[in-house]
């Protein structure tokens, strides 16, 4: 078991180097070195090639051995057998960590090589990440020591066995200038695993949620303790392909997991409060909704729409997860009448009709806010509307309603306007569907 103090190490590392660092583009030991550079790393860093003498105007090393201090963290990218070697290296070093990119080992087989590396490893207290992954990516440190280069920093920790579903998450946190604390890709998770990471998140003062992606579990038992002690903490969201037979056999074949009985890990959600996502659309929403807001007080919901169909959507999904829509109180409606035009549908969806402004949702929500039969507000955009997140960025300050934001049909102005609101603080999603199961796994969110 990997210690918190050694994880702190090894994601807040102030020397890294990179064996395997090589002066051709094409390669991945060049590509994870331009990475650590470019994404403002502050750290020394020290490179590994036979060869070279500099890479990227940075004097390189023929060998850990020959680096002129100890280090934090090693990253690996070297063929599969010659890694025993560099990790003996790394451990003469008195490194607190290795991330190895190289495939080869117990995923096509090669379970000796495997555990010949672990076992140095063990030896001298090196967390190991993978093999066979994608690298760690820490934004706090600007450490990006994988790919693609991200480097937005938000709340978001995303713990992925999958690198391409690791690197999709964060990618999209990336363009909606949300960005995540950290982005860790498992791979073969030989060494630290799920049940580290999410001890060391749920106490990490830059993350606000955790974002677990996993194959298969080690020790069942382990992990409904520690996942018990995260959730008193913060929320987790788990996202567990192998639902189905031919799924559960496909992760066997892609990590060696064990993907064990769908029908087991779904009553430990219930059982725990982990909240489970089907898809990477339903991962990335839930954990996008649960870093930016504080869950509602209840489960009544307001939809305020300029699109008819739009909110009979919205209203379709929330009556499918128990989310009420109640009807607004003979008070709050005469004084929706007396400021909105006469084609305005005054009921719950509030439809504002086509033709709405900024102006109109604006003096629709400054009503809408003081009704006491609503927990949340659910605004939903159709078409451009200018000066929209200027509208919801005031209402938000003047309310303890979450307010989350649903923005289609909008062009250019959509764009536009939905960085506005993320980088205000406010969710948006490109469907009322999945604002609305964004907004119901909100409301699975203790209030810590």
């Amino acid at each position: 078991m990997v210690k918190p103090e050694t994880l702190h190490a090894v994601l807040n590392a102030k020397t890294v180097s990179v064996v395997g660092a090589s002066s051709n583009p094409d390669k991945t030991g060049y590509q994870v070195l331009k990475n650590i550079l470019d994404a403002g790393y502050q750290g020394r860093i020290y490179p590994i090639n036979l060869k070279a003498e500099s890479i990227l105007d940075i004097n390189c090393y023929p060998s850990l051995l020959d680096v002129p201090e100890d280090l934090d963290l090693v990253v690996i990218v070297v063929p599969a057998a010659a890694v025993p070697e560099v990790m003996q290296q790394a451990a003469d070093k008195n490194a607190r960590g290795a991330v190895i990119i190289s495939g080869g080992f117990r995923e096509i087989g090669n379970v000796e090589l495997e555990n010949e590396v672990m076992g140095i490893a063990n030896a001298h207290d090196i967390a190991v990440i993978g093999p066979n992954c994608q690298g760690i990516n820490y934004t706090p440190n600007k450490l990006c020591a994988c790919w693609p280069l991200l480097t937005k920093r938000g709340g978001m920790a995303v713990i992925a066995q999958s690198g391409t579903i690791g690197a999709t998450m964060g990618g999209w946190a990336e363009d909606e200038e949300i960005g995540f604390s950290a982005l860790l890709a498992l791979g073969n998770k030989s060494g630290v695993g799920e049940i580290e990471l999410l001890d060391y998140f749920a106490s990490d003062e830059e993350t606000k949620v955790i974002a677990l992606n996993i194959e298969g579990v080690k020790d069942g038992r382990a992990f409904i303790k520690t996942a018990k002690s995260a959730l008193s903490k913060k929320p987790v969201v788990v996202l567990k392909p192998g639902r189905t037979r031919k799924g559960a056999e496909a992760a066997q074949s892609h990590t060696k997991s064990i993907a064990g009985s769908d029908k087991v890990f779904e009553a430990v959600c219930k059982q725990t409060g982990l909240i489970r996502a089907e898809g990477i659309c339903e991962f990335y929403d839930y954990s996008k909704i649960l870093s930016m807001l504080d869950a509602p007080l209840g489960r009544r919901m307001l939809v305020i729409t300029s699109s008819g169909g739009s909110g009979i959507l919205a209203a379709d999904t929330a009556e499918d997860l128990g989310i009420e829509l109640k009807q607004l109180s003979t008070d709050i409606k005469d004084r929706l009448k007396e400021i909105l035009p006469n084609q305005c549908v005054v009921s719950n969806p509030l439809d504002l009709t086509g033709d709405a402004t900024a102006n109109r949702y604006m003096q629709a929500l400054d009503v809408a806010i003081t009704s006491e039969v609503i927990d949340c507000i659910l605004v939903i955009f159709g078409d451009p509307v200018h000066k929209a997140s200027d509208v919801v960025r005031d209402i938000s300050s003047r309310t303890d309603k979450p307010i989350v934001v649903a923005f289609l049909g909008g062009g250019d102005v959509e764009k536009e306007e939905v960085l506005l609101m993320h980088q205000a603080g406010i969710p948006a999603f490109p469907t009322p569907e999945r604002a609305v199961r964004a907004i119901g796994a909100l409301l699975k969110k203790k209030n810590y």
